[in-house]
């Protein structure tokens, strides 16, 4: 049987092309989940350290997560969180809403083929969830996501997807403690069901209208949300 291959310090080198990937997943859902407060610095040693990994796909991994812009490169100091200000979740909230306003008049005013039977699926999903919209915040934020996901998908837009999941994942903590709110797991899906409505009646202006009232619902909260989300950060690392 081959030996593994050691690097200088003495551990063990993997070669696995899927490390690099494992490593960029798991930073990037502690980042979106706010494990690490602004500018909190990322080096080498200390992942390579954790993962078990060499330097390679470590720095593979920042890269990656650099370029997505999860982190930023610092002049010969490694790398740093990159978590987004007040300001710049705003932004993300008006780019959303462009994106999810758009895909609703779309299917309200072309719907492609299949549509129907997708509507009528998330129809029945939301009803349930209105009779029992007692789920953990987390769970309602994923189950919000996909909601807007299937929309999106619907649509058969690739490049609106894409930037509609991108967005999605850097709120994903801010939706969550959205949910976290009183009633407004309830009021959720009363909002999809009405967005649902307009869209089966073909009613473009009152889908948006319906879609717009979804989305600035949670953009409310957001000063109060980045606010918790420091909390938990700072917390986190004392």
């Amino acid at each position: 049987m081959p030996k593994t291959p050691h690097g200088k310090d003495g551990r063990k080198t993997h070669a696995s092309p899927n490390l690099s990937s494992s490593v960029v997943t798991t930073l990037k859902e502690e980042i979106v989940h706010w494990h690490y407060p602004p500018e909190h610095r990322l080096t080498e040693d200390e992942l390579c350290k954790r993962f078990g990994v060499s330097r390679s796909p470590v720095r593979e991994a920042l890269r990656v997560l650099a370029s997505d812009g999860f982190v930023k490169k610092l002049s010969n100091r490694g790398y740093a969180v990159k978590q987004y200000t007040i300001d710049e979740i705003q932004e993300l909230y008006e780019v959303r809403l462009a994106l999810e306003l758009y895909t609703v008049e779309r299917l309200a005013t072309k719907p492609p083929t299949g549509l129907a039977a997708e509507l009528d699926d998330l129809q029945q999903t939301w009803t349930e969830l209105l009779k029992a919209s007692s789920k953990a915040p987390e769970e309602f934020a994923i189950l919000d996501t996909l909601f807007h996901d299937t929309l999106a998908l619907a649509l058969g837009n690739k490049s609106l997807l894409r930037h509609l999941r991108t967005i999605n994942e850097r709120l994903t903590l801010f939706r969550m403690l959205d949910f976290d709110r009183p009633h407004r797991a309830e009021h959720t899906c009363r909002q999809h069901l009405e967005i649902l409505e307009r869209i089966i009646a073909k009613d473009a202006a009152g889908a948006r209208i319906a879609m717009q009232d979804n989305i600035e619902s949670g953009r409310a909260n957001i000063h109060t949300a980045v606010k918790d989300a420091l909390a938990r950060a700072y917390l986190k690392k004392t």
